[in-house]
């Protein structure tokens, strides 16, 4: 943003030198990024955040070095030895020009109407005001407009009154198919999202970010309707961007403008227009239909909330002069604490802390102390962080490393993976979310999933001869969801994904290859990691594995992911040789269960005892069927039932296998002896021969 030196002291009676001047901006958060000389005027470059659009205006700018140096403010109008006769300006009319169908993308809406102007060049000091600071002069009216956007930081538009149908607006959304040729002479399709500037018959400008060229003042006008109004910020935001149209106008709407400067900014566009270009002023229309109501912020003690935040002993009276000087009015009430009413400029003021930053900022950051926060107030981590934060040691504990994938993917991985529970809306026909300016070439799908992250960087490794990978992520996925203008769905997800082989114990040993259990194990670690120590699996379809190698993952019956071996096609789509085992967990779903805790026991003093049994069992039944069974039993010393095998073939009938199951035993306060475990061990069998029809293996 340019900012003139002397256009400035036309606001405010300054006292500092330019150079002066720019180290107090830079010093209150206004960082000039540098100087340069415009003739007899000095510029500022001035680098601001997206949530200071006040001062994308010289008159914000002003208001800052009004706080800083304590001068009357706004002193003069403007700086120019030869003022004009104070223009008459008419009493508001009957909103009959005006007719906003959309008052939810047009909050205000004022119109005035200017007859008889003559257009012509602007006057040298009009014409180098704007120059100064990087805008180029068009014609007397248009150099008003924006002489006084880049003063007041109000956008505006003069259109051509006798080329609007019935001399009047109707602001309403673009129709189906609807075009328009804009001022740079393009010609432009619309959709039903993009709030339009109309006659009675067509559009005559795209609201908020660039007028029309059918309805352009030229040489030949005569009659002028002068456009300031207020549009949604997300509106213009998004039209700018479908558009791909950025404009003057449409930076400062998208940031927020004043919505009570809009009469100001008009009264003092048609005052320079009338001095200008002539003319006389007609009708004044301001339609308001929706009156936006500005936050309130109370705060009990706000020097306290000051030194409580940044360590700065600023006392309440000069917090207040700081907060008043930038016109956040303060009232105080019974209880003694200060009310304050953020100024209808300000959309960034919704809570104490953004007045104590205020204050911080005219108080100097400089003036702020390196010390440790009281320990009462010291940082902690959320309960979520905390667990994640453990789910991560665990997996690392067990040879896994984390991988940060882009958010964004191609839209050719639709449909081939079937995202956690919960995720995707399957009645919606636009089930994911579509990026229109995507940062990535071809990736413009916000993933759904973590698989096709995972497996990119699986492949990455393969390609540079890393064979043996263990790889998880912690992310987030998005999809559409349903309602009117409903932000996208999104869900926090873990995902695996394992290839290759693991040594066992030593280097001199055989390697093995990873599988299946292995994926499963490691999702049983990090649940268990988080307080979850009891996990479901069930053998499940799922789009994206392998059939016969596929589960999905459930935990007090309900199921929050799955996980097996990538089936064929994907893995070939990859051109992976080995098996690639992957697992998605909806980790939101798992952290927003309640647990007990993780709670420690000290290490068993007794020995344990061990009875490994092999039962001939059905081919649907499970060894979760089997231990389930046996904790339902409730034996007091069965401290632990294993999966040790499973077998299939020779001495075994068709339809069967046989379950190799290991049962430990074991006291606490005592070494068992062989009668108390051959007991609670005849017991556990009998069970399962009764309930489930099991029996040992002869």
């Amino acid at each position: 943003m340019n900012i003139s030196y002397n256009w400035l002291k036309d606001l405010i009676d300054i006292d500092l030198s330019a150079e002066e001047t720019a180290a107090a901006l830079t010093r209150v958060g206004l960082a000039v990024e540098g100087i340069h000389a415009f003739g007899d005027d000095k510029i500022f470059d001035i680098d601001l955040t997206s949530n200071r659009p006040d001062c994308l205006s010289h008159l914000g700018v002003a208001r800052e070095l009004h706080v800083i140096t304590g001068k009357a403010f706004p002193a003069k109008p403007r700086g120019r030895e030869e003022e004009a006769e104070a223009v008459p300006f008419p009493a508001l009319l009957a909103p009959d020009v005006v007719r906003i169908e959309d008052p939810e993308l047009c909050y205000r809406f004022t119109a005035r109407i200017i007859r008889g102007v003559k257009i012509g060049p602007s006057p040298k000091w009009l014409v180098d005001r704007l120059e100064s600071v990087g805008e180029r002069s068009i014609n007397n009216v248009a150099d008003v407009t924006n002489y006084v956007m880049l003063e007041l930081g109000q956008p505006m538009h003069a259109f051509d009154l006798d080329k609007l149908a019935e001399n009047r607006i109707v602001v309403r959304r673009a129709k189906t198919g609807e075009t328009i040729t804009t001022l740079d002479e393009v010609e432009r399709k619309l959709d039903e999202s993009m709030l339009m500037i109309c006659d009675a018959e067509k559009a005559v400008a795209v609201g908020g970010v660039m007028g029309g060229l059918g309805s352009s003042i030229t040489d030949d006008t005569v009659n002028v309707l002068l456009e300031v109004a207020y549009f949604d910020r997300n509106s213009i935001r998004q039209t700018s961007r479908k558009l791909g149209l950025a404009t003057e106008a449409s930076y400062r709407f998208e940031r927020g403008v004043d919505i009570e400067n809009l009469q100001r900014a008009s009264d003092r566009a048609a005052e320079l227009i009338v001095e200008l270009a002539g003319g006389q002023l007609d009708d004044f229309v301001d339609v308001y239909p929706n009156r936006l109501t500005v936050p309130v912020v109370v705060s009990n003690d706000i020097s306290r909330a000051v030194r409580r935040l940044t360590g700065l002993d600023v006392p309440a009276d000069a917090c207040v002069r700081i907060l008043t000087g930038l016109g956040i009015a303060s009232e105080k009430q019974d209880d003694g604490s200060l009310r304050f009413t953020s100024p209808t400029w300000r959309h960034d003021i919704v809570i104490e802390e953004d007045l104590v930053e205020e204050v911080a900022r005219h108080a100097g950051y400089e003036n702020i102390a390196n010390e440790l926060p009281p320990a009462f107030e010291a940082g902690e981590y959320q309960a979520s962080e905390a667990k994640k934060k453990l789910l991560r040691q665990k997996l690392a504990d067990i040879g896994f490393d984390e991988a940060i994938s882009y958010s964004f993917i191609d839209t050719k991985f639709d449909g081939q993976y079937e995202p956690v529970p919960g995720i995707v809306d399957e009645k919606l026909d636009d089930k994911f979310v579509t990026l229109r300016d995507s940062v990535i070439e071809a990736a413009v799908r916000m993933r759904p999933t973590l698989l096709p992250g995972l497996l990119d960087s699986i492949r990455f490794n393969l390609n540079h001869q890393r064979r043996d990978l263990k790889l998880f992520e912690i992310g987030k996925v998005f999809a559409n969801s349903a309602g009117t203008n409903p932000l996208p769905a999104e869900r926090e997800v873990f995902g695996l994904a394992i290839t290759g082989g693991e040594l066992l114990q030593k280097h001199l040993e055989p390697q093995r290859a990873l599988d299946f259990y292995d994926a499963k194990g490691a999702v049983e670690a990090a649940l268990e990691a988080v307080g979850f120590p009891s996990v479901e699996f069930r053998a499940a379809e799922i789009e994206h594995l392998r059939p016969g190698q596929s589960a999905g993952v459930y935990i007090d019956g309900g199921m929050i992911g799955s996980v097996g071996r990538l089936n064929e096609a994907i893995s070939a789509s990859y051109k992976f040789r080995a098996p690639v085992f992957v697992a998605e967990i909806d980790i939101e779903a798992v952290l927003a269960r309640n647990t007990a805790g993780v709670f420690y026991h000290p290490l068993p003093k007794y020995p344990s005892v061990v009875r490994d049994v092999s039962f001939i069992v059905g081919r649907d039944t499970t060894f979760d069927t089997v231990r389930d069974a046996v904790v339902d039993q409730g034996s007091d010393i069965c401290r632990n039932i294993g999966f040790v095998d499973i077998f299939e073939g020779k001495g075994v009938a068709d339809g069967k296998r046989s379950l190799t199951v290991r049962f430990e035993y074991r006291s606490d306060e005592r070494t068992l002896i062989e009668e108390e475990v051959a007991d609670a061990h005849g017991r556990i069998l009998e069970t399962l021969r009764n309930t489930l029809g099991i029996v040992p293996r002869g």
